[in-house]
C-alpha cells in the first residue's frame, strides 16, 4: 500500500477538469480544495495530490510508471476510461479482462492531459460475488 502518489501538472485548471470527474465514478472524493493542487483520498489513509513540481520545474511523466486505482466494479473501470477520455485525457488501453495477469483482472488505462499514466483495475469477478 501507500501513503500518497503526487503527479505533476502544466495547468491546474485543465488538471482539475480531468481528474474531479475521473476520481468521482470511482468513488475518490476530495477531503478539501487547496488552491493551486488537487487532493483526493482518505486524509487518514491513501492519497492522491495533483500540482505544480515543487522546484519548479516542468512536469515530465516517465514511460513505465502509472498509478492504478483500485475499482469497486467493472462497470466503475468502464466508467473511469470513459471519464477520462471525455474529460481531456486519452486511450492507453481499453477496459476490458488482462488474463496474462490472473483470471479476474479486468483494467483500463489512460494518460491525463499533461501525460501521466494511470489505470483503474478491479480484481473481482463478474458477478462480484467473491474477488
Amino acid at each position: 500500500m501507500f501513503s500518497h502518489i503526487t503527479l505533476g501538472s502544466a495547468d491546474i485548471n485543465r488538471s482539475r477538469a480531468f481528474y474531479e470527474p475521473v476520481m468521482a465514478v470511482l468513488g475518490i472524493d476530495q477531503p478539501f480544495k487547496r488552491e493551486g493542487g488537487l487532493i483526493f483520498g482518505d486524509l487518514a489513509g491513501q492519497k492522491l495530490f495533483v500540482g505544480s513540481p515543487f522546484d519548479g520545474g516542468a512536469p515530465n511523466p516517465g514511460n513505465g510508471p502509472h498509478t492504478a486505482f483500485l475499482a469497486p466494479d467493472r462497470a466503475a473501470v468502464d466508467a473511469f476510461h470513459a471519464a477520462a477520455l471525455a474529460n481531456g485525457g486519452s486511450d492507453e488501453g481499453a477496459p476490458g479482462l488482462r488474463p496474462h495477469y490472473h483470471a479476474n483482472y479486468y483494467g483500463a488505462y489512460v494518460r491525463d492531459p499533461d501525460g501521466n499514466k494511470l489505470q483503474a483495475v478491479c480484481h473481482r469477478r463478474y458477478d462480484d460475488t467473491v474477488p
